[in-house]
């Protein structure tokens, strides 16, 4: 297992490098670049730059160097100082941005993949072990409204009627007198005052998949001649049940970690958008727009580290889930 993890940790390292190359890339490759982009804003709205600043500019953030050379230094100071390089749209280093939001989405990631499994695990098993009974016909309901409803409109929909018919705002993580203060337990409080909406809309979506899948997987587990041989020993129901077809219908569930995990660090960027979340979503969005390499790059090689992560745990606790899976050392 040891040999098997060391090695995987090499795979990732390697994979990363490939990410960070063809994400810096792409950020490439529409024409022109931020500052491209700031310098057309600023006429537009009528003012004056003369080439001369712009040169300046360039040379400010290193946009006078090649391509290469600017992802050879980025990559450089990660490696070397932990430096993400600097966000030409805030105007600071991405390291104090991603330091801003990371708590928060980390805090709202966890807690919604725990809400996530805590709630598909058990209605999954319920709906396959109650097969066409009324419960099992709502879970189904509701399981095709989170698939079919996109998040960001049940959001809107949310906000529209807490402001109408309650007086409340569920956008945001704190209240505006807690807007720009340290974090405090005060503001703690508030913020988990501000966390069910949110949790709620982001996992649904996951809940529903999840629920659908266990609930095919674990018919269809049931009905196999090994579970008929176990009752006939005499194995008790509940046991025969946990023991036998509920570790192997997981599999699917636990293979999943691997997409579920940078899905919800994300936060559904949309979503958080529209409930004007301060996750890392946003902030990818804004940094894609506004071609932003530096910031872009470092939240997609994040994300990318993530999916490399979650798929390693997948394969560690299905082997560890499902003993018919072996890893070779």
């Amino acid at each position: 297992m040891a040999q098997f993890v060391l090695r995987r940790f090499g795979f990732i390292a390697v994979l990363l490098v490939l990410v960070s190359i063809i994400s810096f890339i792409i950020i490439q490759l529409p024409p022109g670049d931020w500052l491209s982009a700031y310098v057309s804003a600023l006429r537009t709205q009528g003012a004056q730059v003369n080439e001369a600043v712009i040169e300046g500019l360039k040379q400010q953030y290193g946009l006078d160097q090649p391509p290469v050379l600017q992802y050879f230094k980025w990559v450089t100071n990660i490696v070397l100082h932990g430096d993400f390089g600097f966000s030409f749209s805030y105007g600071r280093p991405v390291s104090d941005l991603l330091a801003e939001r990371l708590p928060a989405t980390l805090f709202i990631s966890i807690l919604t993949i725990v809400i996530t499994y805590a709630i598909a695990i058990p209605v999954g098993i319920y709906s396959a072990t109650h097969q066409y009974s009324p419960l099992d016909f709502l879970f189904t309901f509701l399981g095709f409204i989170g698939l079919s409803v996109p998040g960001f409109l049940l959001a809107l929909i949310l906000m529209f009627f807490a402001y109408k018919y309650f007086g409340l705002s569920v956008g945001g993580l704190y209240s505006s007198k807690y807007m720009g203060e340290a974090m405090s337990w005060d503001k703690f409080v508030d913020m988990l005052g501000h966390l069910p909406i949110p949790v709620l809309i982001i996992s649904l979506s996951g809940t529903a998949g999840l629920i659908r899948v266990l609930r095919g997987t674990l018919l269809d587990e049931i009905r196999r001649p090994y579970v008929d041989t176990a009752r006939a020993k005499g194995l008790k129901e509940r046991t025969l049940l946990w023991r036998y077809p509920v570790r192997i219908a997981l599999n699917p569930l636990i293979s999943t970690i691997g997409w579920l995990l940078p899905a919800v660090f994300s936060g559904q960027t949309i979503i958080s958008i529209v409930l004007n979340l301060p996750t890392v979503g946003p902030l990818l969005y804004e940094a894609l727009r506004g071609q932003d390499t530096y910031l872009a790059g470092s939240i997609v090689m994040i994300l990318a580290f993530l999916t490399l992560i979650g798929t390693l745990l997948s394969d560690i606790l299905l082997a560890v889930l499902d003993p018919r899976i072996r890893i070779e050392e």
